[in-house]
């Protein structure tokens, strides 16, 4: 079973591209972020003749987040329980996910960015990573294969930056946020690419702007955070750069893990 997680950056402006590359790739199991599009504006039709559900959770033009499975979609629980809204508990934003896909279930999510330290969307974020935390904890602890997957806008360790020194007083990077991914994995999660995928720096965000691909400063920032019977299930991991590739590419990259199911 092959599933994966790619922050499209806006469906609408990627379609083509996220067509090919289900093609491509054939996951059973796709995670999307940032569809930047309403609540029932998915292009589903786009994808059914591949074999895909589609559960959208979208508000517009900011944030989204789908579920994409051609193995059942069962389940479905649209927004996050305990979310904290920003700028205050009425006004939330679509952000995760989560669903059934065959014998996985998964939650698909878009941590909020964070914008910088001193900004009240940095709190916002940390309040919603604890509610990320809670809203798991049954799933992480059960016997069934889960993961939370997607844009966590963190990155786990100094090894997941280009260059660390660049990043210092921004966000990604505090120890707040870091504390709050390790709140995250104490629910009983593992971060799952880092021990399998091949190479040095599987990096999955590279920023349109100088060049920053092609000159390798990157951020993994996108994570597959599983459960023990996902964890040992896991075969394969990749960070798919060709996606990153070629003319109007999301600025992330896809990540796929296979699975023994």
């Amino acid at each position: 079973m092959r599933v994966a997680t790619w922050n499209v950056n806006s469906v609408g402006a990627r379609l083509p591209r996220l067509v090919e590359w289900l093609e491509l790739a054939a996951p059973d199991v796709l995670c999307v972020q940032e569809t930047k599009v309403a609540a029932d504006a998915f292009p589903a039709a786009a994808v059914a003749p591949l074999g895909y559900q589609v559960a959208h959770h979208g508000e517009g033009r900011w944030n989204g987040v789908a579920v994409l499975s051609r193995v059942g979609l069962e389940d479905v629980v649209r927004g996050l329980p305990g979310d904290p809204g920003f700028p205050d508990p009425g006004t939330l934003e679509a952000r995760a996910v989560a669903a059934t896909c065959g014998p996985v279930r998964v939650t698909s999510v878009y941590v909020p960015n964070g914008r910088t330290p001193e900004d009240p969307h940095y709190a916002y974020k940390l309040r919603w990573l604890a509610a990320l935390g809670a809203a798991v904890a049954a799933d992480a602890v059960g016997a069934r294969p889960f993961a939370v997957l997607g844009d966590f806008n963190v990155a786990p360790t100094d090894a997941d930056v280009w260059d660390p020194a660049a990043f210092v007083g921004s966000t990604h990077v505090t120890a707040a946020e870091r504390a709050a991914l390790a709140g995250l994995r104490a629910t009983g999660l593992a971060d799952v690419v880092p021990t399998i995928a091949k190479g040095p720096h599987p990096y999955t965000y590279w920023d349109y702007r100088a060049g920053a691909f092609h000159k390798g400063m990157g951020m993994r920032i996108d994570l597959v955070y599983g459960n023990p019977p996902f964890v040992s299930a896991v075969r394969a991991a990749v960070v798919d750069r060709d996606a990153r590739k070629g003319k109007g590419p999301s600025d992330h990259a896809p990540v796929v893990v296979d699975l023994d199911l």
